[in-house]
């Protein structure tokens, strides 16, 4: 195993101690971690494509002398975490009131089945509509003024995407509006997660792909919005954790391309989506992250937040050219950029650095503009536009290298989203 396998495993277990479970063949651990919270699970999870898996799940639960609540397996959410399989799952927990869940999946079944244990727990009290709980630390505060507590979560992740299991996000979302929205709080951290990297391997290949996007996106939005004045150790982990993410994709990404059964390709990846979560557990995502919430229809999120970080990071470099300098000499070490960074200042560094993301996207086959995006029309842009300037998120502008408001989210998101569209990086504006 390579000295980035090494150091990315380390700075997770250094991360997370005893409460996560990682690497290739620890599925069967999830009995003994379940069997510290009780004698009863309630397990959701997909039964049709992951029915070995469950299975696997299942008998680990039984050595382990735990049942499951119900006697049934819960059936998982959709992609993107719906509201409507929120309330529903929530209903298993109110009915079979289980001594731990167990969400397994990818990023959306987790979010959703974070969302319906709080739920469960404060809806009778406070709200039992999802809407009230949008925006940050209000599950927490809920939590705090009650006195309930909410059932331990174990969360298996599945797929190499949002680093769901190992953070205080959820995203859910309204079908309807074709809307996501996010709740950010400590409280819904799942307190024990376990992924088998391994079991990516059953895994569609663009699925991997949007979450390979997703972990540079996690790391570069956190590390590009620090703040100028953060400590010395926060900079310098978030470089850790970003240089060890970026080139453990950029590395690796084109092999699970060529071959979807490279599992020392797919750990790798895993290994990269996981560093993505513990930045965001550092910092605030910004910019592109805001902007694929208004795209949840028309891609995956991993895939949307790739797309549009080129464009971001031009508007944004003159402010982080720390940042964008030690990415890009990753890129340019893959032959993605043939630029001399050191050379470059400010927008012209911003925009060597924009193209070296655009053409690793290329090679991997990800989208680089907006208009390539199926069923993609100019109504989208003025949806984007109007959800940055929703209160509910507001802590995306806030988290921006350079913070915009409501107030200036058309005179220079426009232009970002106008030069995505095209894919014409000269269509941005320049700070001033």
């Amino acid at each position: 195993m390579s000295d980035l396998f090494t150091k990315a495993g380390k700075l997770l277990s250094d991360w997370k101690k005893d409460n996560y479970v990682f690497g290739r063949g620890v599925l069967p651990q999830i009995g003994p971690m379940a069997a510290r919270y009780g004698k009863t699970a309630l397990v959701v999870c997909n039964t049709t494509y992951m029915k070995d898996l469950a299975d696997g799940v299942c008998a680990s639960l039984k050595a382990a002398g735990v049942s499951l609540a119900g006697g049934s397996i819960v059936p998982d959410a959709g992609p993107n975490a719906p509201r409507a399989d929120v309330y529903r799952i929530e209903t298993y927990i109110l009915h079979h009131k289980p001594h731990v869940i167990i969400a397994i999946g990818g990023g959306s079944n987790i979010d959703a089945c974070k969302a319906a244990n709080f739920l469960a727990a404060l809806g009778e009290e406070v709200s039992p509509e999802i809407d009230h709980w949008f925006g940050t630390g209000i599950v927490s505060e809920a939590l705090a003024k009650t006195g309930k507590k909410l059932i331990p979560l174990i969360a298996v992740m599945t797929a190499a995407s949002s680093g769901a299991h190992l953070t205080k996000y959820s995203n859910i979302t309204d079908p309807v509006m074709g809307q996501k929205k996010l709740i950010v709080d400590e409280g819904i951290v799942p307190p024990s997660a376990l992924f088998d990297y391994d079991v990516t391997a059953s895994q569609p290949v663009p699925l991997t792909i949007d979450g390979a996007l997703d972990s540079i996106a996690h790391c570069f939005e956190v590390f590009s919005g620090l703040p100028s004045d953060a400590p010395k150790e926060r900079y310098d982990l978030l470089a850790e954790i970003t240089s060890a993410a970026v080139e453990l994709t950029v590395q690796y990404a084109p092999r699970v391309m060529k071959d979807p059964k490279d599992m020392e390709a797919r750990q790798a990846i895993g290994m990269a989506t996981d560093l993505g979560g513990y930045a965001i557990m550092i910092g605030g995502t910004h910019g592109p992250h805001m902007t694929s919430f208004s795209l949840v229809d028309l891609t995956g999120h991993g895939t949307a937040c790739g797309l549009m970080n080129p464009y971001y990071a031009v508007f944004f470099a003159p402010a982080i050219e720390k940042q964008i300098l030690l990415v890009g000499d990753i890129l340019k070490n893959y032959g993605y950029i043939s630029e001399d960074l050191a050379s470059l200042k400010g927008r012209e560094l911003g925009m060597a650095f924009a193209r070296g993301l655009i053409a690793f996207s290329k090679a991997i086959k990800a989208p680089a503009t907006l208009k390539e995006l199926p069923n993609w029309n100019d109504s989208y842009i003025e949806k984007i536009l109007s959800a940055a300037k929703d209160p509910q998120l507001d802590m995306k502008l806030k988290n921006m290298p350079v913070p915009l408001t409501a107030a200036t989210v058309d005179q220079y998101m426009g232009p970002i989203i106008g030069a995505a569209v095209e894919g014409n990086l000269d269509l941005i504006k320049s700070l001033a």
